[in-house]
């Protein structure tokens, strides 16, 4: 085992109150890819600081190898001194370091590097950071929530360039595909403390569940135990019980660890509002367009959505998503075409920006609009802070201003205003930013079983592939002209949807193509009008020969599959991929040949 590079030991920080790490860890070795997870407050961002050296741990022991390089992604990062964002990018560049990295990062992340740092919007900020910290390819990255702002493109060429970095690292996502494709440790933070399971983000869920069951069964058993020495202390001699005053303070001992154990944060508790039933045709879009100038936002685009479906929209920034969403909702009126809503329509709506919150605004004065203490839920009168506990919000949080809620709390706290609301059509944009595993999980829950109807846009595949019923997505991702398509089911669905149709149509091009500029060939040596025996043994075989190159490819495909392949053993890598795109040409010839076989015995046989 290589020794660590990094290493963080019994850490301990308090704001006041109680601790937020109390013995903490966390060890980094070369070539680790680690996840760290735990609940929205539970201190991973302040960890991941002190193993920045930006905050400073009341205890413990924190190491950094002195000739290890190291970089924190911010979450709001400064650019002051700074004319360009290329200018911003370079300054993280240590001497040696290849100033073509800063050029090719940012033409990835969509950003030319002449943007005037000031004018930036929140998503271009969070861009041009992570161009500064990839850059130098260090030792050590520190990412807090890498993908926050990223469309799907993007985040997916993220997660390609960190599988194949040589740089050691520590990431925090709410993003559960990202994490899967990653992470190959997971450092768990809980109750101020932590654990390690040197297994990917895959496997963490089921290893939790075991942790705190096994947890909960040795809670039993201690007060088990406390219940016998209790019933000894009360009936046994009074002799005995005087020589025994070991046994009497281990019983202490016992009562304050049974009455000290913290139980893990409970989790989110809630259900939406019950509303009247909207009618069975919700909207119903006709030819609508729309163009900002001469760009094409919307072309022609026509859609039924009905009471029940689960409906995402995807695609890269810019791509007209809100946009769209805004001309169904009645929000924003198409340039052409008709939109109509259906009857009985309640909304309720979660902004990706959050427009809705005032920072000074108090969390009990948010959630009941300024009317008191109480607010309706369900038809029932509840106290504010009897609901704020279901969002796992603490009594005293009541007076507080929003201003000091980080931003999982500002969702969870935005989560909790819709749901008290009655509402049968819902619309999300970009509802997973910011909320822990545990609070997508209830809103995965909600949203599956939600009766009404919903309407989201998110760039989180996991959670698309989980709810939605269909899938809107550019006609062209890579370069989006306008045209939009419905595509049945989640995410995956819809790229293996997209990958079918590319591949049917380039076969139906190609073999229209042949059948223009190629006569068929009279069998050598044979009859007019029959396959030679060449073609024959050709048109019989090839599919068997198809299916072995298809065999090989899978097998190379699995070894590649590991991440850690490139970081072990480069060579066998590259030698893997040189054999695949032989076997892929190869495989494709075969195809050709065997289609346009099959093409021309059809035509001879009539």
């Amino acid at each position: 085992m290589a020794p660590p590079i990094l290493k963080l030991d019994d850490i301990y920080l308090s704001f006041g109150g109680a601790p937020l790490l109390a013995g903490a860890a966390l060890q980094v070795e070369p070539g680790d890819k680690i996840c760290l997870v735990g609940r929205n407050g539970s201190g991973k961002s302040t960890l991941l600081k002190i193993a920045a050296g930006l905050v400073e741990a009341q205890s413990g022991e924190v190491f950094r190898h002195p000739s290890s390089t190291v970089r924190y992604l911010e979450q709001a990062p400064d650019f002051a001194g700074f004319n360009t964002v290329q200018a911003y990018a370079e300054a993280g560049l240590g001497p040696g370091d290849d100033p073509y990295r800063v050029t090719y990062l940012l033409s990835h992340l969509g950003l030319t590097g002449e943007e005037d740092p000031s004018t930036l919007s929140g998503g271009e900020s969070r861009r041009a950071a992570l161009a500064r910290v990839l850059a130098p390819e260090p030792d050590i990255l520190l990412l807090d929530e890498p993908t926050n702002h990223l469309d799907l493109p993007t985040i997916e060429w993220l997660e390609g360039e960190l599988q194949k970095t040589r740089s050691a690292l520590v990431l925090i996502s709410h993003d559960r595909r990202f994490l899967e494709k990653v992470s190959t440790a997971t450092v768990w933070l809980d109750r101020g403390a932590s654990r390690r399971l040197d297994r990917g983000f895959a496997h963490f869920e089921a290893w939790r569940d075991q942790v705190l069951e096994a947890e909960e069964l040795e809670q039993h058993k201690l007060g088990k135990a406390i219940e016998r020495e209790e019933h000894w202390l009360r009936y046994g001699v009074t002799a005995r019980r005087k020589r025994n005053m070991r046994r009497l303070g281990e019983l202490q001992t016992m009562r304050s660890q049974y009455r000290g154990h913290k139980g893990p944060q409970g989790t989110v508790q809630a259900t939406v509002s019950d509303a009247q039933e909207s009618g069975k045709l919700v909207i119903e879009a006709e030819k609508i367009t729309k163009r900002f100038g001469d760009r094409a936002i919307v072309a022609p685009f026509s859609i039924r959505v009905h009471r029940g479906d689960c409906i995402g929209l995807v695609g890269p920034n810019g791509a007209g998503k809100t946009t769209l969403l805004k001309m169904l909702t009645g929000q924003l009126s198409p340039d052409s075409g008709t939109v109509k809503l259906g009857t009985n329509l309640e909304i309720a709506t979660l902004d990706q920006k959050r427009e809705d919150l005032d920072p000074e605004d108090t969390l009990a004065n948010y959630l009941t609009d300024g009317r008191g203490e109480n607010l309706i839920v369900n038809g029932e009168q509840r106290h504010v802070t009897g609901y704020m506990k279901e969002f796992l919000f603490q009594p005293e949080q009541a007076r507080t201003p929003i201003k000091s809620l980080s931003g999982g709390e500002r969702a969870r706290l935005m989560l909790a205003r819709i749901l008290s609301r009655p509402a049968n059509l819902l619309i999300l944009d970009e509802p997973t930013n910011d909320l822990d595993i545990e609070t997508l999980d209830l809103l995965q829950e909600i949203v599956a079983g939600f009766p009404g109807t919903v309407i989201l846009v998110s760039h989180d595949r996991d959670f698309l592939d989980r709810t939605v019923t269909s899938t809107i997505a550019p006609a062209v991702p890579d370069a989006p002209d306008g045209r939009w398509i419905e595509y049945a089911g989640g995410y995956s669905d819809m790229l293996a949807q997209r990958k079918g149709a590319l591949e049917e149509r380039k076969k139906a091009e190609k073999a229209a193509e042949r059948s223009k500029s190629q006569e068929p060939a009279p069998a050598a040596g044979g009859s007019k009008g029959k396959l030679s025996f060449k073609q024959k043994f050709a048109l019989d075989n090839l599919p068997k020969e198809m299916a072995k190159a298809e065999a090989e490819i899978a097998k190379r495909e699995q070894v590649m599959a590991d991440p850690n392949l490139f970081t072990r053993d480069p060579a066998a890598f590259n030698r893997l991929a040189a054999e695949m795109e032989k076997l892929r040409t190869g495989l494709t010839k075969m195809e050709e040949e065997w289609l346009e076989l099959e093409m021309l015995r059809e035509e001879l046989e009539g």
